[in-house]
């Protein structure tokens, strides 16, 4: 799925603009037993209650793709026979209103998530008539090209807020809040199917992680049967030491900064193009740009090699998660300097007798803890 693509399904959940009838879920310990289970009607839930709902389930879909929304394939064998692909589709094919089918799918949910407090799962389940667009992008209201069904599935955690005292102000005093239990937004979720070129995917599904260091990759395995997504950390980390270990002595402050720029700049090309789909190196494209970076033939020749080993021959990696945008970092045991990446040239690296320096190119309105400084 792409961007616009996901943006079209987020608009759903909002009360006047979703066909959902209800939300179902479960209340989990965090010793994986089931407290209490629901089986809400939307249309008799009070209304401020209804959007608070629909807002957790759609922040199942928020976050950048790579980063945090991954798309999940399915073989062509799992789809025409698989346990979890059979279950899916049961799910989805009876609306949530078979409770057998909801039992089996909340255990075998419940035996792969791991959080350390009690969670929340949310179901929901959506018909979508697609609207007709022409190839000019004209949305055609009144000519439907599908029906778009699908569920989306939230892990919420459940944590305790402490004690407080409050102000009553009907009543004209103070008075003590006892602790409550209060939902949080997702941890991790799904879409299923996917919303594909605008129409029914059933060999894919959106799979969302809050956190970009963990890919959750036992509940993908329980779930999905499919290898899990490289976190985007985990990404950034390893093109970082793959850069250092391939460019080795030459691995400079100027050539870091280089390679910086330049997948910024291809970041910022494809925003510009408006293209639907998102952003992806290939190998050949990495080497290219330490080529552009002044890196030798046998760098080059030495990251194609060690590129197979970390990422994979064939693998595409997101340029969002190996650069950070906005600024560069220098960072020593005892000093961290961020940088805006478009004054990148404010810092040099020198040796001056023997000793090792950063130097930053300082103008005016220096201060040091808020306050103002001469530098003489």
């Amino acid at each position: 799925m792409n961007e616009k693509e996901i943006a079209e399904i987020r608009r759903r959940f909002r009360p006047d603009k979703n066909n959902i009838t209800r939300i179902c879920g479960c209340y989990v310990n965090e010793k994986g037993e089931v407290i209490s289970q629901f089986d809400q009607p939307l249309a008799l839930t009070p209304q401020e209650d209804c959007e608070r709902m629909l807002a957790l389930l759609k922040k199942s879909l928020s976050g950048t793709l790579g980063k945090n929304l991954f798309d999940i394939s399915f073989s062509t064998q799992q789809v025409v026979d698989s346990d979890e692909h059979r279950l899916l589709m049961a799910l989805r094919g009876c609306a949530l209103n078979d409770p057998e089918v909801v039992q089996n799918f909340y255990s075998r949910m419940i035996s792969a998530i791991s959080l350390d407090s009690h969670y929340l799962i949310l179901l929901a389940y959506d018909t979508y008539d697609v609207p007709y667009r022409s190839k000019d992008g004209e949305k055609l209201e009144d000519a439907s090209s599908e029906v778009y069904s699908y569920i989306l599935c939230s892990v919420c955690p459940v944590k305790p807020e402490k004690p407080a005292l409050c102000f009553d102000i009907p009543e004209n005093t103070m008075r003590n809040i006892r602790e409550e239990w209060l939902i949080a937004a997702p941890e991790l979720g799904f879409l299923f199917p996917a919303f594909d070129d605008r129409s029914t995917n059933i060999y894919n599904a959106l799979f969302y992680s809050r956190n970009t260091e963990d890919n959750h990759a036992s509940f993908i395995d329980a779930v999905f049967r499919a290898d899990p997504p490289v976190p985007a950390a985990v990404q950034k980390e390893a093109f970082a030491s793959l850069l250092g270990d391939t460019l080795n002595e030459d691995c400079s402050y100027e050539m870091v900064q280089a390679v910086n720029e330049q997948l910024c700049g291809m970041i910022q090309e494809h925003k510009e193009s408006k293209q639907e789909e998102p952003l992806s190196l290939t190998k050949a494209t990495v080497k290219n740009v330490l080529q552009a970076c002044g890196a030798t033939e046998q760098q080059v020749d030495a990251f194609d090699e060690n590129y197979n080993t970390v990422f994979g021959a064939d693998a595409q990696i997101s340029p969002s998660n190996l650069v950070e945008k906005k600024q560069l970092q220098v960072r020593t045991p005892d000093v961290t300097i961020q940088v805006n990446a478009e004054h990148g040239d404010l810092v040099q690296t020198r040796v001056i007798d023997g000793v090792k320096y950063i130097l930053i190119r300082a103008g005016e309105n220096v201060t040091v803890n808020g306050i103002g400084i001469h530098i003489s």
